[in-house]
């Protein structure tokens, strides 16, 4: 069972699980959710990013 207070960080790892849902993730995507994770950054601030990126 997932336990959300041990989440992976490593990339290929994510890779995989974001496959399963057709999401292709680089490093910078796992440094943003690292920050996200850390308190570094808020969900809005994730939410930006993913929206710049998409444009």
């Amino acid at each position: 069972m997932f336990d959300e207070n041990e989440f992976n960080f490593e990339i290929e790892n994510l890779k995989k699980d974001f496959a399963m849902e057709n999401i292709n993730i680089n490093a910078d995507d796992v440094n943003m959710l690292k920050k996200y994770n850390n308190n570094e950054i808020s969900i809005n601030d994730v939410i930006d990013n993913i929206t710049k990126n998409l444009a």
